[in-house]
């Protein structure tokens, strides 16, 4: 954490000073006023300075960039991080060459790589965010795979009337199977188990 103490004629002089080493500005930075100082008897005899402690602020997406940007480069590939923010929602993008080996087989690689994003950018943030890491809109193309896996399984349990279970998915892709049958009358979807291993189930409705 930088970090520095600085002095002044006035707390707002000692604070700009602080800035200037930190090359920072207030919005980015904690500011504590240790001794708000003494002007003195005609501005000379007795006075004594104001002394500031400015601390930078972490900034969680930052971080979690960071941190992405490097663990991509260890596998080996050279891609562009775009970030996103949008409130609590931040989206990372993934793009350049061999993204393949970033998304791996249907996206667990990309999947690992959101969810330690995450745990790096909530470690370092005072309010949950929720972090996306998507690589050349391939949680596009996953969504509509999976529209059409939902639609095609939920013909097949009405037609033998046996329920179907699903292979173990992050909640978000659980929640595009819920949505995308949620208006059929003839199905119901329940999430089972625990995570890792946590899937849907589309059964007869009731």
């Amino acid at each position: 954490m930088k970090q520095v103490t600085a002095t002044g004629q006035t707390v707002d002089e000692a604070v700009e000073s602080a800035l200037a080493q930190l090359n920072t500005t207030r919005d980015r930075t904690e500011i504590k006023i240790i001794d708000e100082g003494k002007k003195g008897i005609f501005g000379i005899f007795g006075s004594k300075p104001a002394v500031v402690k400015v601390t930078v602020l972490i900034d969680p997406v930052e971080e979690a960039q960071k941190f992405l940007e490097k663990v991509v480069s260890t596998m080996g590939v050279s891609a562009k991080v775009d970030v996103k923010r949008n409130g609590k929602n931040v989206m990372f993008n993934l793009s350049g060459e061999k993204i393949a080996l970033l998304i791996g087989k249907r996206g667990q690689t990309l999947n690992s790589l959101q969810y330690l994003t995450q745990l790096v950018a909530n470690r370092f943030s005072d309010q949950y965010l929720n972090i996306m890491v998507d690589a050349e809109n391939y949680r596009g193309r996953r969504e509509e795979t999976l529209v059409q896996l939902a639609e095609r399984l939920a013909d097949k349990v009405v037609r033998t009337k046996q329920k179907v279970a699903l292979e173990p998915m992050p909640s978000y892709e659980r929640k595009v199977i819920h949505t995308a049958l949620v208006n059929n009358p003839k199905v119901k979807t329940s999430s089972n188990g625990a995570d890792p291993n946590r899937h849907i189930v589309i059964t007869l409705a009731d």
